[in-house]
């Protein structure tokens, strides 16, 4: 699942998404270590491993003027050129 433009340009600066997982990964060390809730941890461990498949395999890669590329189209049929 893409993420959407908004979210892209907030979570452009790295700091924000290697806060976001070490948030996640501290969350999940906690539930496995203090509480043992295992709907928790199956949750937190799903965010997790959502968040660092979405922040660091598939983020797009910012142009050398700084800009995050526009989504290409799904499917060749769909797109429009004039």
């Amino acid at each position: 699942m893409a993420l959407k433009q908004n979210d892209l340009n907030w979570f452009r600066p790295l700091w924000r998404r290697v806060a976001v997982v070490l948030f996640l990964a501290a969350w999940l060390v906690w539930e496995v270590l203090f509480t043992g809730e295992q709907l928790w941890m199956i949750l937190v461990g799903a965010a997790l491993a959502y968040a660092l498949y979405n922040f660091f395999y598939a983020f797009p890669k910012e142009n050398s003027d700084g800009q995050i590329p526009p989504p290409r189209p799904s499917d060749e049929q769909d797109r429009q050129d004039p």
